[in-house]
């Protein structure tokens, strides 16, 4: 089955396990992530186009439902299952389905949710999907290099540090940011990683 046709099944596609359950954001789920807008905006240092106020969260909602709706990404709500709350976001994007490569990036929890072990869940569903359903052969991660949690939070499920993109994007002050690649192959991830991290949750 071509992996476009599949995309256009993705609308009501859900990952899960015992803590954490991701699901296709909508356009309404705006209202559950307000809260992290205006409470939390120190939650989106490292985004460029912040979400810190209650409209900017809807749009960069609407950002995303547009995106998926035009096969551009997978964008995620994160609900914890523990905590019964919905905790954050998360997302697919940069698909070469022709090279078998994409990346996992836009995400963020809230602080209640930060070190309760919800990324660790999110990330081992996102790449067993991505290696084992979608067949990817490489899976991208990226962060501002000076955001040292985000480096942390993913060399701790496994990545391998590639490099520095210099100057490669906007930060939200108007001036530039460094860009860390980070990365997990097919290879690693069956050989390794997936027992490294399944022994993590």
């Amino acid at each position: 089955m071509e992996k476009e046709f599949q995309f256009e099944q993705m609308e009501h596609l859900v990952l899960q396990d015992d803590k954490v359950l991701l699901r296709i954001l909508k356009a309404e789920d705006a209202v559950h992530l307000a809260n992290f807008a205006e409470n939390e905006p120190e939650l989106f240092l490292y985004t460029l186009a912040a979400p810190d106020s209650k409209e900017k969260m809807k749009a960069y909602v609407d950002a995303a439902v547009s995106e998926f709706k035009n096969k551009v990404s997978i964008p995620f709500i994160v609900y914890d299952k523990q905590q019964l709350h919905y905790a954050g976001t998360t997302r697919i994007y940069d698909f070469n389905w022709a090279f078998k490569t994409m990346t996992i990036g836009f995400t963020w929890y809230g602080k209640a949710y930060q070190g309760t072990g919800l990324n660790k869940h999110c990330k081992y569903l996102l790449l067993s999907y991505a290696f084992e359903e979608l067949g990817m052969e490489r899976v991208e991660f990226r962060a501002d290099s000076q955001n040292q949690r985000s480096i942390a939070a993913m060399k701790s499920i496994g990545c391998t540090e590639e490099g520095i993109l210099r100057s490669h994007m906007p930060n939200n002050t108007g001036g530039r940011r460094h860009s860390i690649i980070l990365s997990i192959l097919k290879d690693e991830w069956f050989s390794s990683v997936k027992a490294m991290l399944h022994a993590k949750l």
